[in-house]
């Protein structure tokens, strides 16, 4: 079955000039070509993984389904698309489509697909999420080039709290940076603060399902930024709920490593994630990886 979404979603231009407490930020048109509606319903998933990634970008899904995204009973693994950018042409819109024949874990959504626009992608994630999923415990926001420890990670969740929780590498200190150049501009028009509220990094974060459903509402009172970790922050900020920062106590080291690691299975074993990896490289630490806890440091002949 077809699980290709196509939100139609309507986007004001005045949409990065809303100010908090504005009526709306976000007005979403729900109409769909061959829905599945029913997809956590018949699996019935306690974590489902949610990965905003390109049209073009094949390759990443296809290793993600080979690894920790594969299929499991606890787990559901969905990739958010937007449409192919200009130039692209008809033809990866054709392959995204067969690929969904294939696989049904692809959502499209009417809007291209860029850097800019993941904030708007990010929101109807969650909205995705809260209207088709509303009965999970725990969901993922995940990007294509991070390696998960899903095994871990199901372990720990197992004690995490249910509801108004959400977990990952905190970034408690940030700052708008105002150079016109940089990737991450953000004007003192569109965010007059000098600091961020602390906010989990977009690489990967773990959180209640029930966040889902409050985010999306959250987001019609504060003004768009394109920074999609740091929006989230903000509408966290507007429900009262802080992020909880996932350190190990006994080996001292941030569990969501978002930073470049080198991959051995006896570092990989202590995090939940890893950042940096293309396809090829998730494919083959993977195939060590799965082979069991088991292992010795590298500096052990």
């Amino acid at each position: 079955m077809v699980c290709l979404l196509i939100y139609f979603s309507i986007f004001l231009l005045s949409l990065f000039q809303t100010f908090i407490c504005s009526s709306t930020s976000i007005i979403t048109l729900f109409l769909s070509l061959n829905p599945d509606p029913s997809v956590c319903k018949d699996k019935k998933p306690f974590l489902v993984f949610m990965v905003p990634v390109a049209p073009l970008e094949a390759a990443a899904r296809e290793a993600i389904r080979k690894t920790w995204g594969a299929p499991r009973q606890d787990t559901l693994t969905l990739f958010y698309v937007g449409l192919p950018e200009e130039g692209q042409g008809s033809r990866s819109q054709k392959e995204l489509e067969e690929e969904s024949r294939k696989h049904a874990d692809i959502i499209q959504m009417n809007f291209q697909d860029s850097y800019q626009n993941l904030t708007i992608k990010t929101m109807m994630m969650m909205n995705w999420l809260a209207t088709h999923c509303p009965n999970v415990s725990y969901a993922m926001k995940v990007d294509a080039d991070i390696f998960v420890n899903v095994f871990y990670l199901m372990r720990r969740l197992g004690g995490s709290p249910r509801q108004g929780f959400i977990t990952g590498s905190v970034i408690w200190d940030g700052k708008p940076r105002r150079d016109i150049n940089s990737k991450w501009h953000v004007s003192e028009e569109l965010y007059p603060e000098d600091s961020f509220p602390p906010y989990v990094s977009g690489a990967g974060y773990v959180f209640s399902a029930d966040l889902a459903a409050r985010i999306s509402w959250a987001s019609r009172f504060v003004r768009m930024i394109p920074l999609e970790d740091v929006y989230v922050g903000l509408c966290l900020r507007v429900l009262g709920v802080r992020p909880v920062y996932s350190r190990s106590l006994l080996f001292l080291r941030n569990l969501f490593q978002i930073q470049n690691l080198e991959y051995d299975r006896c570092t990989f074993n202590k995090l939940l994630i890893a950042n940096g990896f293309n396809p090829s490289q998730l494919l083959h630490s993977w195939q060590d990886f799965s082979q069991g806890e088991f292992c010795l440091p590298l500096n052990v002949a």
